[in-house]
C-alpha cells in the first residue's frame, strides 16, 4: 500500500504544470541518467518533463494521468540479476502484477536495459511495456531495447531519435529546432563558508564518516578497515588480490552468497590533469543548484562541495564519455572543426555513431583523453560536472561466510589495467584504488573503504544434506570460498552435509589458481567431495570447465536427477554461463535420455524452483 509521504504522482505533474513523467528503475545510476536527459529533451519538443524514481512515488495512482491534457509516462527500466527488479522498481513491479486497476488510456513508452549475454535479457522492459498495454494503457511508441553487451548508448540515442518524432505526431506539438544546450543546475558560490558544512565524500548525510551510525546502506556506508590485503598470485602479468574488510561493531550482518558494495575514489592524478587543463581551482567550495525549483532532485551531487571532491569521489572521469556530454560540450571548442566532430559523435547518423564508436568507446578515451586530443575544448568545469555521471559503488560477491567469520568480509578481485590503443594506460578504479589499501599507512593510520552488504538470491540450500555443484571461472571462485567455509562448519556442529563438488576455470595453474592451498586443504579434510580444475592454456588444446562437466557426466546427472542437487554458476558472463548450461542441456540428453526441447524445459525448471542460480557479469 502507499506510504504517507509518497508523492501522488498526478498532483506533482498538475502542480509542476508538467505534463511528461520520466520514471526510472536503476540500480547502476544508468536508467537514472537516461531519465533525466529525456526530461531535459523534453522542452526541445513541446513537452515540459520531470524525471522520478519508482520507488520515491504511489505508482498506484498511475491511473489519473488521464486527467492532464497531452499527459506521457515514460519508463526506463533496467533489468537487474536473473530477470529481477532494480531494488527501487520492486515495489512497482509488485503492483504490475497484482494491480487490476485500468489504466485507461494512459499514454506510456517504454525504454529497457539489459545485457544480451544474460538469459532473461531486458525482461524487465519487456513485462513493464506488455503490462501497460494489457492493463489499458496506450503505447505511444515502440519499446526500446538497450544492450550494455553491445552499445547501450547508441541503442538509446537511436531510440529517442524515433521517440521524439512519435511524440511530437501523437499530441500535435512541434519540436522547437532549438539545439542549444539547457542547463539544469546553476552555478552558486556560497557566501561566509563554514567548512564543517562542506560535504568531503559522504553520500548522504553529513559527516556521516566522522560519526557513523548504524543502520548502514548506499546512502550511509560503513567505512571498514582494511585487516588483509594480499596477492594471491606469485607470477604472471595479472595482480589478483585479496582482502579482508574489519566489520566489527558496525551491525552488519550477511550471508555467503552476498554481495559488498565498495564506493572508490577516483585516480588523484587524473582530477589533478582535468583542473589544470581547465584552469580550475579545485578547491572552490561551490553548489549546483537545480533551476527547476520544484525537482526533488537539487544538487547533481551532495552539495556544497569542492570541484575536488566532486572530481575525486562523486563524478565518473574514468569511463569514456556518453554522447550527451559531447553534444553539451561542443559549443566550449574554440575550433570549429573539434565543434562539428563532437556533434557528429553525438548524433544518430550512421557516420556519427561510427565515429563515436571508434574515437570513443574502442579507443577507451576518458572525459581527460577527449580534452587532452582536443586542444581547442576548455569547457566551464562546473558545466563538465554538470554533465559527467555519478561515481558509482562498484559490488564483488563475498569471498567469505557470516558464519564463521561474522566481522569479517573478504573480497577477491583482479586489478584492471591495459593500454589503450592511444598508449594510454587504462585502470579501473575501484581495483587499483583497493590494490594500493596498504593495511597501516606510514603515519600509522589503518586504511578504509567506505561499504555495505547488498542481499542476494545466491543461498546455500536450506537442507544441509542437498549435494552442491559449484562453478566458478576466475574471480567468480569468490562465493564458493564463502560456501565451503559453510559447509566445513556445518560439519563441524555434527550435520549431515552431502557432497560438494567444485569446477573451477583458471588460465595458468602457476599463475591464477586462486586459493589453491586453501582448496587444496578443504579437499583434504573431506569438506570439499571433489575438486576440478580447468587450466584453459596450459596446454596445446584449451580445457575449459564445461569440457570437465561432461567428463563426469553420469555422476551430475545424478545428483541432480535423483539427489536433488543445487547448482550455482559464478564469473564472467560473456559466454561462461551460456557455454555451461549448453554442457547441462547435453547431459541431460545423453544421460537422461531427454531430447534437446525437454532438457531447455528441465534446466529451466531447475532455474524457477531456485535450484540452478548463477552470480555472473560481463
Amino acid at each position: 500500500g502507499r506510504e504517507d509521504n509518497e508523492p501522488v504522482i498526478a498532483d506533482v505533474i498538475l502542480y509542476n504544470n508538467r505534463n511528461m513523467v520520466v520514471f526510472y528503475g536503476s540500480q547502476t545510476g544508468t536508467a537514472e541518467e537516461f531519465c533525466g536527459r529525456l526530461a531535459k529533451d523534453a522542452q526541445r519538443y513541446g513537452m515540459s518533463g520531470m524525471s522520478a524514481d519508482l520507488e520515491e512515488n504511489d505508482m498506484s495512482e498511475l491511473p489519473r494521468l488521464v486527467e492532464i491534457d497531452n499527459s506521457l509516462a515514460v519508463f526506463c527500466m533496467a533489468t537487474y540479476g536473473e530477470g529481477d527488479p532494480t531494488d527501487n522498481a520492486q515495489d512497482f513491479y509488485d503492483w504490475m502484477q497484482e494491480t487490476d486497476e485500468e489504466l485507461n488510456r494512459v499514454n506510456f513508452a517504454v525504454f529497457g536495459l539489459g545485457n544480451k549475454t544474460y538469459e532473461h535479457f531486458n525482461a524487465m522492459g519487456k513485462y513493464t511495456d506488455k503490462r501497460l498495454e494489457e492493463l489499458g494503457g496506450r503505447r505511444i511508441y515502440d519499446l526500446g531495447m538497450g544492450d550494455d553487451d553491445g552499445n547501450l548508448e547508441e541503442d538509446f540515442v537511436s531510440w529517442k531519435e524515433q521517440f521524439w518524432p512519435a511524440v511530437c505526431e501523437h499530441f500535435g506539438v512541434e519540436a522547437t529546432g532549438d539545439d542549444t544546450s539547457i542547463r539544469q543546475y546553476e552555478l552558486v558560490f556560497p557566501t561566509d563558508i563554514n567548512m564543517n558544512k562542506v560535504y568531503t565524500g559522504e553520500m548522504g548525510r553529513l559527516k556521516s564518516f566522522e560519526t557513523q551510525k548504524p543502520p548502514f546502506d548506499a546512502k550511509n556506508p560503513y567505512l571498514a578497515t582494511v585487516a588483509v590485503n594480499r596477492q594471491l598470485n606469485q607470477a604472471g602479468d595479472r595482480h589478483l588480490m585479496h582482502l579482508e574488510l574489519d566489520i566489527s561493531g558496525s551491525q552488519i550482518r550477511y550471508d555467503s552468497g552476498d554481495h559488498v558494495a565498495v564506493y572508490p575514489m577516483n585516480d588523484v592524478s587524473i582530477v589533478n590533469r582535468i583542473g589544470q587543463i581547465l584552469d580550475a581551482d579545485l578547491d572552490t567550495v561551490i553548489s549546483l543548484n537545480n533551476l527547476d525549483e520544484e525537482s526533488n532532485k537539487k544538487h547533481p551531487f551532495p552539495c556544497p562541495t569542492t570541484y575536488r571532491t566532486a572530481l575525486t569521489h562523486y563524478l565518473d572521469i574514468t569511463n569514456p564519455p556518453r554522447t550527451n556530454v559531447l553534444f553539451e560540450l561542443a559549443q566550449y571548442a574554440t575550433d570549429p572543426k573539434d565543434q562539428d566532430i563532437l556533434r557528429k559523435m553525438a548524433s544518430a547518423s550512421p557516420e556519427g555513431k561510427g565515429l563515436y564508436q571508434s574515437w570513443v568507446l574502442d579507443a577507451q578515451r576518458n572525459i581527460l583523453a577527449v580534452l587532452e586530443d582536443m586542444p581547442s575544448l576548455h569547457p566551464a568545469i562546473d558545466h563538465l560536472c554538470e554533465l559527467l555521471p555519478r561515481l558509482q559503488a562498484r559490488y564483488y560477491s563475498i569471498a567469505s561466510s557470516g558464519k564463521v567469520y561474522s566481522n569479517m568480509v573478504s573480497i577477491c578481485a583482479v586489478v584492471v589495467e591495459f593500454q589503450t590503443s592511444t598508449g594510454r594506460s587504462f585502470k579501473g578504479v575501484a581495483t587499483n584504488w583497493l590494490k594500493n589499501k596498504v593495511v597501516v599507512t606510514d603515519n600509522g593510520h589503518k586504511a578504509t573503504v567506505p561499504m555495505y552488504v547488498r542481499k542476494s538470491q545466491f543461498r546455500l540450500p536450506f537442507k544441509a544434506s542437498n549435494p552442491v555443484v559449484m562453478i566458478g571461472l576466475g574471480t567468480g571462485i569468490a562465493p564458493f570460498m564463502g560456501f565451503l567455509q559453510e559447509r566445513g562448519w556445518m560439519k563441524e556442529q555434527g550435520k549431515d552435509v552431502g557432497e560438494t563438488i567444485l569446477y573451477f576455470g583458471c588460465r595458468h595453474r602457476n599463475q591464477d589458481f586462486m586459493y589453491q592451498q586453501e582448496l587444496e586443504e578443504f579437499e583434504k579434510v573431506g569438506v570439499l567431495t571433489q575438486l576440478n580444475v580447468a587450466f584453459s592454456r596450459d596446454q596445446e588444446e584449451k580445457v575449459y570447465v564445461q569440457h570437465l562437466l561432461k567428463k563426469n557426466n553420469e555422476h551430475l546427472w545424478k545428483l541432480i536427477h535423483t539427489d536433488n542437487a543445487h547448482i550455482y554458476i559464478c564469473g564472467d558472463a560473456r559466454n561462461m554461463a551460456r557455454d555451461v548450461q549448453n554442457a547441462f542441456y547435453d547431459i541431460a540428453e545423453e544421460v537422461g535420455g531427454l531430447t534437446h526441447t525437454q532438457a531447455v524445459v528441465y534446466i529451466k525448471k531447475l532455474m524457477t524452483k531456485g535450484r540452478y542460480a548463477q552470480d555472473v557479469w560481463s
